[in-house]
């Protein structure tokens, strides 16, 4: 994918086609997010060998990363900040998804359709996670 940072696409080239497929999907879906929500850009690199975006402006988000290992290939993690209650707050909205420890990671299953919703509610709460909001009722 284009613009894409070379360590990304270094790395992204080992990983098996339905999981480069997940990720450029997810990256889309973050970039999209990203956009809607105002936040700016989002600083695209590799933390701890993994995928990672995050606002370029300070105190706006989170990260969110991204990552697959061969050794379970139909799935796809997404990790957040240990240290937020975003894992938490996704098991109780979307409790189907086939991976979830309630703490940083969640995982999508690559063998079906990319629930693209979830993922871009995740990536909206992950990237606006610093910014205060108006409490509504």
């Amino acid at each position: 994918m284009e613009h894409a940072p070379a360590p990304l696409l270094a790395l992204i080239a080992k990983w098996s086609g339905p999981a480069q497929q997940g990720l450029w999907a997810c990256r889309a879906i973050f970039h999209d997010v990203a956009g809607a929500a105002g936040i700016g850009d989002l600083d695209e690199s590799l933390k701890w060998g993994q995928p990672s975006w995050r606002p370029i402006k300070l105190r706006t988000g989170s990260t969110l990363r991204v990552s697959w290992d061969s050794g379970d290939p139909d799935h796809l993690p997404l990790f957040v900040d240990c240290k937020t209650d975003l894992a938490s707050r996704m098991r109780s909205l979307y409790p189907d998804l086939p991976q979830n420890d309630g703490r940083r990671c969640l995982a999508v299953d690559l063998t079906q359709p990319l629930p693209e919703q979830a993922i871009a509610h995740l990536a909206q709460m992950t990237f606006c996670y610093h910014l205060k909001t108006a409490s509504v009722g």
